[in-house]
């Protein structure tokens, strides 16, 4: 007859078969292990490319769309702070030096309320419709003297520039006081109307600064205003300008400090930044080998970066980093966070079994307990 084991070898037995089933039976968890976002990849007949970031990969991935101001938005020179704009009003007088004056009973006839109008036309008796729009009041002046002296001799004209709501531009966003301002001497250009309207209310490392003029937009880092004095832009009558903070994105997943989506902080985004800013990875159950950023590549990128020139369209790709070595936590820092990438880190292979443990020796202690009531 054969000998039976003993009592706690067989106990033994019975706790690694019940872990085993707890185990296959799926605990909860965060996601895919990392061999099961090996099996996904394209080599393995799935549908993704994954690819070990590399420092060569980091560089060839490292796109970030620019952001500036157009050739047309560059090249708008300022406009004369008394130059004449549809809207504004006008404030003319015409002296004559004669005893029957064309324009009134004596040698001054004052004409106090003149508008320029949306086409840019003012009307003046005896002169007829004249273009006012983009003449000083020097040249408007001029131009009515000119077609006077055909009615009456030698005649004096005064042009007088009045408050109008021809030269204005609005200011809205993140700025202290959101309003309509007018286009004046101090304010022709983009920093100083930023400052007439009282400077930003966000940080200005993550602020933006767009221009709508007509059907053209143009857009720029609020720092950039300084860094690169071309992009202080002379505004136009009619432009609206929006300060807002940066609103690009990621979403971090798996063991990490925090599952969410975070706002980017900086202009520039480091995988290794990404990570800080959600709390590290967790040091109970993440995977130190297998964290991925997972994106949708352009044709051009997926290109270059798999090494396939057969490459058509969009592709997903999860690039896979190795920080428990030296060369992976470089390539982390030098690696570029882009708007909608997805930070995952996936939990290391013992955890499951660490879970496994807790639940099924947890579930002892509880019907020890409940025995120990029950008697």
């Amino acid at each position: 007859m054969a000998k039976r084991p003993p009592t706690h070898i067989l106990g033994l037995g019975l706790a690694v078969m019940a872990l085993c089933t707890l185990t296959a039976c799926g605990l909860p968890r965060s996601g895919p292990t990392k061999s099961e976002v090996l099996d996904s990849s394209v080599a393995q007949a799935g549908s993704t490319y994954v690819i070990e970031a590399t420092q060569s990969v980091a560089a060839a991935s490292n796109f970030t769309p620019a952001l500036g101001f157009g050739s047309s938005f560059r090249s708008s020179g300022t406009i004369g702070s008394d130059t004449i704009r549809a809207g504004d009003t006008l404030g003319l007088t015409i002296w004559e030096n004669v005893d029957q004056p064309l324009l009134g009973t004596g040698t001054a006839s004052p004409l106090n309320t003149i508008q320029v109008d949306g086409e840019g036309f003012i009307f003046v008796p005896y002169a007829g419709r004249l273009r006012a729009s983009g003449l000083t009041p020097e040249e408007l002046r001029q131009t009515i003297t000119a077609e006077l002296q055909n009615q009456t001799p030698d005649p004096q004209v005064l042009v007088v520039r009045q408050a109008g709501d021809g030269a204005t531009v609005s200011v809205s966003g993140s700025v202290s006081a959101q309003g309509v301002y007018p286009i004046e001497r101090p304010t022709r250009r983009l920093s100083s109307m930023l400052a007439r309207a009282g400077g930003l209310t966000i940080e200005s490392d993550i602020a933006q600064v767009t221009i709508l003029r007509g059907d053209q937009r143009g857009k720029i880092w609020f720092n950039s205003l300084f860094e690169d004095p071309a992009n202080d832009v002379a505004l136009r009558g009619g432009d609206r300008i929006l300060v807002e903070a940066d609103r690009r994105a990621y979403t971090a997943l798996g063991a990490t400090g925090a599952q969410t989506r975070i706002n980017f902080n900086s202009q520039e985004l480091t995988a290794m930044e990404a990570l800080a800013q959600v709390g590290g990875l967790s040091s109970q159950v993440a995977d130190p080998t297998g964290i991925f950023i997972l994106r949708n590549e352009p044709e051009t990128i997926a290109r270059a970066v798999t090494g396939d020139p057969t490459v058509v369209g969009e592709q997903q790709v999860a690039y896979i980093f190795d920080l428990t070595s030296g060369q992976g936590l470089f390539v982390a820092r030098e690696f570029t966070i882009r708007d909608g990438d997805t930070v995952y880190v996936t939990e290391a292979p013992y955890a499951q079994f660490n879970k496994a443990l807790s639940a099924f020796f947890g579930s002892l202690t509880t019907v020890a307990s409940a025995q120990t009531i029950a008697n």
